[in-house]
């Protein structure tokens, strides 16, 4: 067996008055993530650590923020396809092990609605989802509430 670790990083700057997409679902908040697609940044960290595990270069390559076919798309379409990336090239998915980072809201009361989305999505248990929550203590852009970031490790595997 084959086994591959990709890393995965995004950041999305928030504002009030915006949609707050994470992981999947829509989390309740004054503040919302800004971006080409929905800006879910946990989703799209998520995607670069597949598709760096699988050696087929980053998110942006493949859903360019260019491309008008993407403005407003709902991140999951983005997974969704990585994961038909992969698995053309006979790769699954084992793990992924993420960490959200902002002030507010808080992420912890969504993680168990994020796995539920997210499992059947990359063909796995929510048992193989980590999600984590930090805040940055106040400081930088995520610490005065200017912004979002996600980190993501993935594990795929090929016999």
């Amino acid at each position: 067996m084959k086994l591959r670790v990709g890393f995965g990083f995004d950041v999305h700057p928030i504002e009030t008055g915006r949609d707050f997409w994470l992981g999947g679902i829509k989390i309740s908040s004054e503040k919302g993530a800004i971006g080409h697609s929905d800006a879910d940044v946990l989703i799209h960290a998520i995607c670069d650590a597949l598709l760096g595990a699988a050696n087929m270069r980053d998110i942006g390559f493949h859903f360019s923020n260019q491309d008008p076919r993407w403005k407003n798309a709902d991140s999951k379409i983005f997974l969704k396809e990585v994961i038909g990336m992969l698995g053309e090239k006979k790769w699954k998915v084992e793990n992924v092990d993420c960490t959200v980072c902002l002030e507010e809201p808080k992420v912890n009361p969504h993680v168990a609605g994020m796995k539920k989305t997210l499992a059947p999505l990359m063909n796995i248990s929510e048992d193989d989802i980590s999600i984590k929550a930090t805040t940055n203590e106040k400081l930088g852009y995520v610490g005065r509430g200017e912004g979002v970031n996600a980190m993501a490790v993935a594990l795929i595997s090929r016999e």
